[in-house]
């Protein structure tokens, strides 16, 4: 296939990386297991005031049943979110990988 006129000054993208290659924005990591640096605390959510989602719910009453603990059931999305983490944390689940 040939390429047409002109084409080489439209911005591109990498159908592999996902990003347009003439503003530099990317998503993903540079090496596997990186962290990003744009992760929010949920404080600062836009939507952190609306009630958690079903799936919050879901996980949060496993983890709290592990933990031994009960939490109110009308907490917000930033709340649940505070909450599943230290609750992994406690119960050795989630972000360390183990189970």
């Amino acid at each position: 296939m040939s390429e047409q006129p002109g084409s080489k000054s439209e911005p591109t993208t990498d159908p592999d990386v996902g990003a347009d290659q003439s503003s530099g924005e990317t998503i993903g990591a540079d090496s596997p297991g990186a962290a990003g640096t744009t992760e929010k605390d949920p404080s600062d959510w836009v939507t952190g005031d609306e009630p958690m989602t079903g799936a919050q719910r879901s996980y949060l009453d496993t983890l709290a049943r592990e933990a031994g603990e009960q939490l109110t059931a009308d907490l917000t999305k930033a709340q649940a979110s505070e909450h599943i983490d230290r609750l992994q944390a406690k119960t050795g689940r989630g972000n360390s990988g183990s189970s």
